[in-house]
């Protein structure tokens, strides 16, 4: 298999070529277990260890490898295993932050293309749930595709459809049913050769039944949602990647029951642009959009151009940012991760 068949690109080369010239090998890591990592490389599959230098050289269990990681290995042809010495820096990630009081971010993926923000037609459909998951897309520069699931269980599909249409969401929205098969090959067209993809949603939304339609075959274990409250069990308890036919690789995810923000107020203002736009026309450059005179977006809503409900997520959103940014730990977070960026970039342009 080609390095190009498993997502390399010239962003990964250009990072890669000081390890190519010490002999390093290029790996991805499909799947991770407690102790090792299984990896795919161009002659083949490997179970794969990091050194001890990697080990405890990271400053956050986050910078070690994670699904979806390009990896620099040396690869032991002789017992099919390989020793990781180096995490290739990401071009996207999908994160949350863990749940408790602790402030730490949990990965989902890394490396992906496109996320499938998956919701079930029926009581799992909500539309506030739905903006913290493109928010956090957003966060993570992913591109966002929706999906709607189990059209067969609902009678009113173009209604749930326009609510989001109302709630200024631009995403496409693809509307499935595994149970018939309906729209599934909409959203094959969306899979292209050699790029990563992740299905997200609650536990119960059907992920893992998507997954097992795209690949033809029962892979993932699936469970009935119960009808009281349409709440499912975990069937998915790993991250791995998987190819398709198409040549694409598919992540399948463990359901989330809650989604804490990991993100920043620039994420937030892209997510929401349309209360961004407004807020330029605001009286006050300050403006909170609560109870200041002569507020733009206060305005919109009484005027009825911008939804009420629409509003009061984006203020719980803020707030939540709000509070994450005053903690020391997520800060210190930050400023780690700008002096790592900016040297890697001074790197890159020495290489150049």
């Amino acid at each position: 298999m080609s390095l190009s068949q498993l997502g390399w690109n010239q962003y990964f080369q250009s990072l890669f070529i000081p390890f190519h010239h010490s002999g390093f090998s290029a790996a991805k890591v499909i799947s991770e277990n407690r102790n090792n990592y299984i990896i795919v490389h161009e002659h083949g599959e490997a179970i794969a260890e990091c050194t001890g230098k990697l080990l405890y050289s990271v400053e956050s269990p986050t910078d070690l490898p994670k699904v979806g990681d390009w990896v620099v290995v040396n690869i032991l042809s002789d017992e099919q295993k390989g020793i990781i010495h180096h995490v290739l820096p990401r071009f996207s990630k999908f994160s949350r932050k863990i749940v408790g009081k602790k402030t730490e971010e949990q990965i989902v993926g890394v490396n992906l293309d496109c996320v499938f923000i998956v919701q079930s037609l029926d009581q799992n459909f909500n539309l506030r749930r739905l903006e913290r998951y493109l928010l956090l897309a957003k966060e993570g520069n992913i591109e966002a595709i929706i999906i709607l699931n189990k059209a067969d269980l609902c009678d009113h599909i173009e209604a749930k459809v326009e609510l989001i249409r109302q709630s200024s969401i631009l995403n496409q929205v693809l509307v499935v049913s595994t149970l018939y098969l309906t729209g599934i090959d909409d959203l094959q067209s969306c899979l292209e050769p050699g790029k990563s993809y992740a299905f997200v949603g609650s536990s119960g939304v059907g992920k893992s039944s998507l997954v097992n339609v795209l690949l033809g075959k029962q892979i993932q274990t699936t469970q009935e949602v119960r009808n009281t409250d349409s709440k499912g069990k975990h069937t998915t308890t790993r991250r791995e990647l998987i190819m398709l036919d198409s040549k694409a690789w598919l992540m399948d995810t463990p359901g989330m029951r809650e989604i804490h923000l990991w993100a920043d107020e620039e994420s937030l203002h892209s997510t929401f642009q349309e209360i961004s736009i407004l807020s330029r026309e605001c009286h006050f450059t300050d403006c909170t959009h609560t109870s200041e005179i002569k507020c733009a977006v206060k305005k919109a809503i009484e005027e009825g151009n911008l939804e009420e409900s629409r509003y009061r997520s984006y203020l719980k959103l803020q707030r939540e940012i709000e509070y994450l940014e005053s903690d020391k730990g997520y800060l210190r977070m930050k400023e780690k991760k700008f002096k790592k960026l900016h040297k890697e970039l001074k790197e890159r342009q020495k290489l150049k």
